[in-house]
């Protein structure tokens, strides 16, 4: 996934805002296969189950399971063409979400080789807070923060002051 580049401050940032908001020990359903974000999570101690490499659109099993005292979906909602079915269904009563913001500079991301490498959505703050409210959580917190990138041109100098990932801690109402 990472092969040449590693995502460290968008690490950086979500496991601070993680352990913020839901401290260590606590038993997390990860959304998603197993990932290098994975590995972070269960370094800091955290008891983390990730899902299998299911379609989340359709097949809601995982989520139904109430003895997590956390879900999250890191870069994981924007894959789906209905993150509102999965959040609906989700047990847990805390979540922590994250996903790409849409840059009005920039076309969705879509990978030609790999059809689970694109994005459906790449939101704007307030759709995805938006899908939070209607599918029953209460927003409790979030951060929103930039990716610059070292190259030259206006893409890159946008990116530097543009938030590009928005991350949500919310429980259930």
């Amino acid at each position: 996934m990472y092969e040449n580049t590693f995502p460290e401050k968008r690490y950086q940032k979500t496991l601070e805002f993680l352990k913020e908001q839901v401290p260590p020990p606590a038993r997390v359903l990860d959304l998603g296969v197993k990932n290098p974000f994975s590995e972070i999570m269960i370094q800091n101690g955290y008891e983390v189950t990730n899902t299998t490499g299911e379609d989340l659109d359709d097949n809601f099993e995982a989520v139904k399971n109430d003895h997590y005292d956390l879900v999250t979906a890191f870069e994981i909602f924007e894959h789906l063409l209905a993150p509102y079915n999965i959040m609906k269904e989700i047990k847990a009563d805390k979540i922590i979400a994250s996903v790409p913001l849409k840059l009005w500079f920039s076309p969705a991301y879509r990978s030609k080789t790999d059809k689970w490498d694109r994005h459906y959505h790449e939101f704007e703050d307030w759709q995805f807070d938006w899908i939070f409210e209607k599918s029953g959580w209460e927003i409790k917190k979030t951060l929103k923060w930039t990716n610059p990138v070292k190259k030259i041109g206006i893409r890159p100098i946008l990116r530097k002051f543009t938030p590009r990932y928005y991350a949500v801690y919310a429980e259930k109402k």
